[in-house]
């Protein structure tokens, strides 16, 4: 947009004389790969032109614990927990989840089965027996209400006339929910929440959530390895406490049979605090410049060095 102001005011009042951002070179040669000979490698597509800044990747928003929690709890009615509930536990996408029939359903087998958006491939995924529990109990509150057939829909308005329950109005659900908790979190987190779970089991590969999530590409599924901000907070500050815990341990005494007298000629004389004299021990002090000081080091004595004194 800037390129075509300059561009604009160049060709019609001949200022400026160039261009200060200049065009790329793809936008030249076209599309590089319109006639691809299938013989031949693809062509890469030249670099971006000057002053283009690079688009910074999104990492995907996961929902804290605590915060489903509370999410959780703020919702009222035994649908919305259980389709909340089957979001977290499979990663299946709002409007996948949404489209399931009755049929799919397998609670001997716990599973869902959802239709892939992009591979429209019929899928069946394994989901918590906690989701089962509130899925029979909303089917128990619709009983007699709403139509019961292999092919009927699975999802239901609350309210007459009964309807299958839509994106808008599942979106609803999380809205007036965010608007009792002050927070902001959307069905799509839910599944980025989902695969963040199940990415920390150390018990399930990468290769395990690229087909859980439905990914056509590893790469996709990637993304969730890297650690958020808050974790890598918790990290830093747990090695901190490890190493002020190793610092704080007493260096191990010497082994058994040193005598004193040959501990000292080696690191030199050393004095405990009641006046004692000894050396290689585990809590020792050291008279420089008529002070007692305590020189402690883990796993070893070290001699101090000379003062001069």
């Amino acid at each position: 947009m800037i390129r075509s102001y300059y561009e604009y005011h160049r060709e019609t009042h001949g200022r400026p004389l160039i261009n200060p951002f200049p065009q790329g070179r793809s936008a030249d040669e076209g599309s590089p790969n319109a006639h691809h000979n299938p013989m031949q490698a693809f062509r890469r597509p030249s670099r971006r032109g000057a002053y283009q800044p690079k688009e910074p990747k999104s990492t995907p928003r996961i929902i804290p614990d605590q915060a489903f929690n509370d999410l959780f709890a703020a919702l009222k009615y035994n649908r919305d927990r259980a389709l909340i509930a089957f979001y977290i536990s499979t990663g299946a996408r709002a409007s996948e989840l949404l489209g399931v029939q009755q049929g799919l359903v397998a609670p001997g087998d716990q599973t869902i089965g959802v239709v892939r958006k992009g591979s429209q491939v019929l899928q069946h995924l394994p989901a918590s027996a906690d989701a089962f529990v509130w899925l029979r109990l909303y089917q128990q509150e619709l009983c007699g209400m709403v139509p019961k057939h292999r092919s009927e829909p699975l999802w239901w308005t609350l309210r007459r006339p009964f309807r299958p329950l839509e994106y808008d109005a599942a979106r609803m659900v999380f809205t007036r929910a965010n608007q009792l908790l002050g927070a902001n979190w959307t069905l799509h987190d839910l599944r980025h929440s989902a695969a963040k779970r199940m990415v920390r089991d150390p018990n399930l590969t990468l290769a395990d959530l690229q087909w859980d999530m439905g990914h056509a590409h590893i790469t996709t599924t990637e993304i969730y390895i890297a650690p958020t901000p808050d974790e890598v907070v918790a990290h830093v500050l747990a090695h901190h406490e490890r190493q002020r815990a190793e610092q704080a341990k007493p260096p191990a005494p010497p082994a058994a049979g040193y005598r004193p007298e040959v501990l000292a000629a080696l690191f030199g004389q050393w004095c405990f605090p009641d006046g004692r004299s000894g050396g290689g021990f585990s809590e020792v002090f050291r008279v420089v410049g008529g002070r007692s000081v305590r020189r402690v080091r883990s796993g070893r004595v070290v001699r101090w060095p000379s003062t001069g004194r």
